[in-house]
């Protein structure tokens, strides 16, 4: 769920309307033309007279944007939120994990001074995790979202790309425990985390 805008890109010496759209690790372009740039294949990247000029090794793709989305797109680009920026984690916040998570992420908590419950949540915790590989992992969502107070919100992630567990399931599971999904992250290269909270009537 990125910026998307209507716009002209100029590459490999053609003129192309249509949508670029800047997630969160990437640029894509949608059009007669189709350009996906990810951001660790970009050598070079300006923000001038409105246009975003992107240089790869498969040459130059110049973005007619405008100036204030130009200068937005290249800081995002060139100083890209952490993953607990995206996920909303402020520091010395409460943390509930539920399930495996990678080390690195764990590391990251601890450094943002996290304080980490696992497998139960505190009083008044903010945010809550709950890692899921199978859709057997997903029978867990009924009883943590009956835990839930307030504004609390539950991160659900999953692997991306997998048959096991896909979207559909995840936002299912929410959804049938009384959730509402409000905004998706990537979590990893291969995961992809949903965010959701209970509806306002039942806080």
């Amino acid at each position: 769920m990125g910026t998307q805008l209507s716009c002209t890109l100029r590459h490999a010496g053609k003129s192309i309307s249509g949508k670029a759209l800047l997630e969160s690790s990437e640029i894509l372009f949608r059009g007669d033309t189709r350009l996906k740039i990810p951001f660790n294949t970009i050598m070079k990247i300006n923000a001038t007279d409105g246009e975003l000029h992107v240089q790869t090794k498969d040459g130059l793709a110049i973005f007619e944007l405008g100036a204030k989305i130009a200068a937005e797109w290249h800081q995002k680009i060139t100083n890209p939120k952490s993953v607990l920026e995206k996920l909303g984690v402020k520091p010395g916040q409460s943390v509930a994990l539920f399930g495996s998570f990678p080390s690195d992420f764990l590391a990251r908590l601890k450094t943002h001074g996290a304080r980490i419950a696992e497998n139960k949540i505190a009083k008044d915790t903010p945010w809550i995790f709950l890692a899921n590989n199978e859709k057997t992992d997903l029978r867990r969502v009924s009883s943590i979202a009956r835990q839930m107070q307030g504004p609390a919100a539950l991160w659900l992630v999953y692997p991306k790309g997998q048959r096991s567990i896909t979207e559909s399931d995840v936002r299912s599971a929410g959804l049938q425990a009384g959730l509402v999904d409000t905004k998706v992250v990537s979590f990893s290269p291969t995961h992809t985390a949903l965010k959701f909270v209970r509806r306002k009537s039942s806080r």
